[in-house]
């Protein structure tokens, strides 16, 4: 990680910035000492739709999925003796 001095900041800002952004963080400097860490925000949730079926083929199903497990499940809720 480069670390920059406050003033090489203040005139290089956007390109610093874009750096980061592109995944190369900073650390800015004054008088050779860590002030600040820049790095870039994780990208915000998508909220775009997704397409539906994007997995067909990739995947299979059993088609008991639905009782997979029904009598360990059913077992759990006998009455004791």
């Amino acid at each position: 990680m480069c670390t920059v001095d406050i003033r090489e900041a203040d005139e290089n800002l956007d390109r610093l910035v874009q750096e980061a952004v592109d995944g190369a963080p900073f650390v800015i400097t004054r008088d050779g000492k860590p002030v600040i860490k820049v790095v870039p925000v994780e990208a915000p949730f998508s909220t775009a739709a997704r397409k539906t079926g994007f997995l067909a083929g990739e995947i299979s199903v059993p088609a008991d999925f639905d009782r997979m497990g029904a009598a360990e499940v059913e077992a759990l809720f006998q009455a004791d003796g």
